[in-house]
């Protein structure tokens, strides 16, 4: 039978050979070996037996024991003894202890010297995955430098040294090849324990690889002078970055182009001429959609805060500019920004608003039965409603050129008429939608919504209360990159968010839900607690 024996310091030069090699703690080899040579052992004492391996660090010594627990009855002989026996040899045992036997050494045959082996390379490996896993956890948002070592179904698998890394087909540029052997740059932006060992995912398409191969580029961003705020990219077409300053004596874009525009040149060299915007940043909502949309020149912007829409006129030339190739100008820029970007030409804008103060105008003729030039003069005077109309001061209204207080008290009176009219029909409707009258007690809700509800089977003050504020406003949601917009029961009723949520807390107070207490603020605590140490001071 062939036997393997390895003098004292032969162990310790495997070990360290191995570590170094392996890049891992020579104590882990060491315990890799020693738990090799116990389950070598284990295949002559039998697999029941706790044999242990211990190799002594300086000398490379092998010392075997045999381990076993000192119990009152036995039930397992290979790994159990009784006290009486357990005294013969060790005096002071007592119950519940573990003795150990030395064992004497022994030569391994090749059966069990392959199963050692297997149990060293086996732990090796452990010991390297976790190594791995430690090392670039924190890495994440690094950018590493790396070797192709094969490619896999377009997946390109890097050797970064002590590691292994990929780069699915997704994370790459368009129409970038990779061979074996290339030097390649990635992103790290996520790295996992898996099965196999950790995976080190890596991206050249991700936003914050543009952002890190500026930081690299551009003292001013590594030394925190100059900061990105957002990156948005089209990868290996376009991409717009927005940078700002915290010197005012330092330009950003200025910083980010650099001497004949070489630092932003090194970055779309880099990423296969990516043709790159660099736009000032700037925490005035309507001035940083400006900038994104440059090259196009904007004429005007109108703010929707609450939905996080913003409308945005150009020149009629400026249009396809503005828009970009197939959407992609305002497409970037709506993802720099975070908004939702709506662009009308000048024409268009001007059709709108004439369409709108049109409609003003038929709404104020039909109402109050007055002439066109009448209603044209209510619709340019700004009164966008008959509410508004009915109820403002009636000096308003005789102040308008070729009014006087008669005029204005006429037009008010059929105003309220009208208001009356219309609020006897939905009554009725409300009626005949069998909506409860108790409703109608609810502060807040008017009888145009009570409708509303009806149409929408809320017909009861608990049917209200059930309802949560989205019901009634409606929500966004992200889907794909875009915002989408469910409808609410009230859209369509000039209602805030805050407003709908009062209506709810009020039919649920009527309802008997909660108390008056429950809607009452809650007491500032703050306050209560720092003037609470002024006694002491």
């Amino acid at each position: 039978m062939a036997t393997v024996s390895a003098n004292k310091l032969e162990l310790l030069q495997i070990a360290d050979a191995v570590a170094r090699e392996k890049a891992i703690d020579r104590k882990i080899v060491l315990g890799a070996m020693e738990d090799a040579i116990a389950k070598a052992a284990r295949s002559r004492y039998g697999s029941e037996t706790e044999v242990r391996a211990e190799i002594d660090p300086k000398s490379g010594e092998l010392h075997l024991s045999r381990h076993m627990l000192v119990v009152d009855a036995v039930e397992n002989p290979a790994s159990q003894i009784t006290l009486e026996e357990a005294r013969r040899h060790h005096p002071a045992a007592q119950v519940g202890d573990t003795i150990a036997d030395k064992l004497p050494p022994l030569e391994y045959g090749r059966i069990a010297a392959q199963s050692a082996k297997q149990v060293i390379v086996q732990k090796v490996r452990e010991a390297e995955r976790d190594r791995q896993y430690e090392e670039y956890k924190d890495r994440i948002g690094d950018i590493v430098n790396g070797i192709v070592k094969r490619v896999e179904y377009g997946n390109v698998v890097v050797d970064l040294g002590r590691g292994e890394a990929i780069v699915r087909r997704d994370e790459m540029l368009p129409r970038e090849v990779f061979r074996n052997g290339d030097r390649i740059r990635a992103y790290i932006y996520d790295v996992r324990r898996e099965q196999r060992g950790p995976q080190i995912f890596l991206s050249r398409t991700h936003p914050q690889f543009m952002a890190k191969l500026f930081a690299q580029e551009v003292p001013e961003i590594y030394d925190g002078i100059v900061e990105v705020k957002a990156v948005a990219r089209d990868p290996g077409s376009r991409a717009k970055i927005a940078v700002v300053s915290r010197d005012s004596s330092v330009d950003p874009v200025g910083a980010c182009v650099g001497m004949r525009g070489s630092r932003v040149q090194a970055v779309v060299n880099e990423l296969q001429g990516e043709k790159i915007d660099i736009i000032p940043w700037s925490q005035d909502i309507a001035t940083f959609v400006v900038n994104a949309l440059a090259p196009a020149e904007v004429a005007k912007v109108v703010l929707d805060e609450e939905r996080e829409r913003i409308e945005v006129v150009v020149p009629d030339q400026q249009l396809s500019l503005a828009i970009g190739r197939r959407g992609q100008n305002v497409r970037l820029a709506s993802q720099l920004t975070g908004w939702d970007i709506d662009i009308l030409t000048e024409q268009e804008e001007s059709e709108r608003r004439q369409a709108e103060f049109e409609n003003r105008t038929r709404m104020f003729i039909d109402a109050l039965n007055v002439d066109e030039v009448i209603g044209q003069l209510l619709a340019s005077e700004g009164f966008t409603s008959v509410e508004e109309l009915a109820f403002v001061d009636t000096k308003e209204i005789a102040g308008i050129e070729g009014f006087d207080e008669d005029t204005a008290s006429e037009l008010q009176t059929r105003a309220r008429e009208y208001l009356a009219k219309i609020e006897a029909e939905l009554d009725a409707k409300r009626t005949e939608l069998g909506v409860a009258d108790e409703l109608k007690e609810v502060p807040g809700a008017t009888t145009a919504m009570l409708v509303r509800f009806g149409e929408n089977g809320i017909k009861t003050v608990d049917d209200l209360a059930g309802c949560a504020t989205d019901d009634l406003v409606g929500w966004t949601d992200r889907k794909d990159g875009e915002t989408v917009r469910e409808a609410g029961i009230l859209d369509g009723f000039d209602i805030s968010r805050e407003e709908a949520e009062a209506l709810v807390m009020q039919a649920r107070l009527k309802a008997g839900w909660i108390s008056e207490a429950d809607l009452a603020p809650p007491p500032p605590q703050e306050t209560a607690e720092a003037a609470a140490p002024e006694p002491q001071a």
